[in-house]
This record gives C-alpha cells, structure tokens and sequence, in this order.
C-alpha cells in the first residue's frame, strides 16, 4: 500500500530530517489553506491528505523521543 511506504519511508528518517519534514507539510497545509479560502483549490481532499501525513510524522517523531 502506498500509505505503509510512506510510513516506513519516515521511520527510516532521522529526528532533524522528520522535522524538516513536519515543516514542509506544515507549509503546504498553510498554502493549501489559502488557495481554499481564495477559490483557487480543485483537489479539497489534499487537504486532509496532508493534515494526516503531518499526524503520521508527529506520530513517528514521539515513537522515537522514547
């Protein structure tokens, strides 16, 4: 599944490079965002798309704070 991958693609990830990507997620939601409020966005569903992938990586981040 496309989703396992992913998840076992930041698993393999340091603490500073999931934090780099926490960022860059975190970036697109505020862009994906804006683009919504300003009638510029067709694909909505990104939107949670990307609101899950950065929960994945706080996930993975606390499970290796441990």
């Amino acid at each position: 599944m496309k989703i396992s991958k992913y998840v076992e693609d930041l698993k393999a990830k340091s603490a500073a490079e999931l934090n780099d990507e926490l960022v860059a997620a975190k970036k697109e939601l505020f862009n994906l965002r804006f683009q919504n409020a300003t009638n510029q966005l067709e694909n909505t569903s990104r939107i949670k798309e990307v609101r899950r992938n950065i929960a994945r990586i706080q996930t993975i981040i606390a499970q290796k704070a441990d």
